[in-house]
């Protein structure tokens, strides 16, 4: 697994979100369609698990996350960044989506998905919608979460 095939991977999942309003029922399809046992959802989840041991992604650290943006924002990405972090037990930094975010949750550990949550929601797909904001938080161990922000969108409060 390369960081290339990484970008083609969520390449293939933006062609189909694109041009689709960040709400509810995008919230609902992705669980439905690309959720977890789904083959979207263990390809990502591996190419995650792939790209931190390796060291391509959450390649920073701070305040006890790690954390990195893999992909600008960029026409074959169909004007989405791609940023991944690592917590465990942990609130990051307060922030706001003018244009929304798609989250992936990854619950990482020993049994077959983890009990870890991501917002209070468990393995995957979460869905903000535009002008929402959050203090996003993994409780109950540790976890991967994948973001998609439109035009790499995120307003950081002081």
């Amino acid at each position: 697994m390369s960081a290339a095939e990484f970008k083609e991977q969520i390449a293939q999942l933006t062609t189909q979100i694109f041009g689709r309003p960040l709400d509810a029922a995008l919230d609902d399809w992705l669980n439905t369609e690309h959720g977890l046992g789904s083959l979207t959802y263990e390809r990502l989840k591996s190419s995650c698990e792939i790209g931190v041991a390796d060291g391509w992604l959450c390649e920073r650290e701070g305040g006890g996350i790690r954390y990195g943006r893999i992909f600008k924002s960029s026409p074959e990405l169909h004007g989405f960044s791609v940023d991944v972090v690592d917590m465990q037990d942990i609130a990051g930094p307060h922030h706001a989506h003018p244009l929304g975010e798609i989250d992936l949750i990854m619950p990482m550990g020993d049994t077959n998905c983890g009990n870890a949550q991501f917002d209070n929601r468990s393995a995957g797909w979460l869905v903000y919608p535009p002008g929402s904001a959050h203090r996003p938080t993994v409780t109950q161990g540790r976890a991967l979460v994948l973001y998609l922000l439109p035009e790499g969108r995120i307003d950081f409060t002081r």
